[in-house]
């Protein structure tokens, strides 16, 4: 397997040489980019495995950024910024970043988190993977997840592309019908990582996740909220499997 490339998106030098230090000395190769622009250059001619990326850049902001990032593809974002607020962190992870990390920084709990991100992304996604039981896909209240796509079907037979996150939650919840999944669980399902006090992330994906089902007013409550416990999905489930 080649040697995973991190792309650092950062337009303080200072930090950014101490970025390319820490990795270059866990053996990565780390490209460097100043801006948005730089950003999409690089982008466009190398290629990325991972993006690190502050919020506060010249011209276009990382939020910006972050969106045509996940236009591109489907490589690792995480967001390492100063800007610590709830407002900045829940939109950033709405966005599609796989993590978000504040200044100042451990950098033995970032090159951790980078190494474990980048272990996932690398191995393809589940979509890559054989699914236990030979299931392509998975039918529930006019809906469908397609397991080899990654896709969420509406019931008008129009297909979106799940982020990662949304979509390992959602294959979860479908593996595990009316069984009460804690917000521990789902973290790990869909990051790899443990819960720590005040992380919203799982909030935040179940969140979007529902969002697509809002626009089908005649398609029930799929997820419910066990409060002080986690989240049960509630489908009349069908599966698919390959021939």
């Amino acid at each position: 397997m080649q040697t995973p490339q991190i792309l650092i998106v950062e337009d303080e030098l200072v930090t950014r040489n101490t970025l390319k230090s820490i990795f270059e000395a866990e053996g990565y190769h780390v490209l460097e980019a100043n801006n948005g622009d730089e950003m999409h250059h690089t982008l466009a001619n190398q290629r990325v495995d991972l993006v690190i990326m502050d919020i506060n850049l010249p011209g276009k902001n990382g939020l910006l950024l972050a969106r045509e990032i996940r236009e591109k593809g489907e490589m690792g974002l995480i967001f390492l910024t100063g800007r610590d607020n709830d407002v900045d962190r829940i939109l950033g992870l709405e966005i599609g970043a796989d993590d978000y990390i504040t200044k100042p920084f451990n950098p033995r709990e970032l090159t951790i988190r980078a190494r474990n991100l980048l272990g996932r992304t690398r191995r393809g996604d589940p979509v890559e993977e054989p699914v236990a039981g030979n299931v392509s896909a998975y039918r529930f209240n006019g809906w469908t997840l397609d397991i080899n796509s990654r896709s969420l079907i509406n019931p008008s037979n129009v297909a979106y592309r799940l982020p990662r996150s949304e979509f390992r939650a959602l294959l979860h919840f479908c593996e595990n019908p009316g069984q009460i999944q804690t917000r521990a669980d789902l973290l790990l399902k869909m990051t790899g990582r443990e819960l720590k006090p005040h992380d919203r992330t799982v909030d935040v994906t179940i969140r979007r996740i529902r969002k697509h089902f809002e626009d089908y007013p005649d398609t029930p409550e799929l997820i419910t909220t066990i409060h002080g416990e986690g989240y049960r999905f509630c489908a009349d489930l069908e599966q698919e499997t390959n021939a």
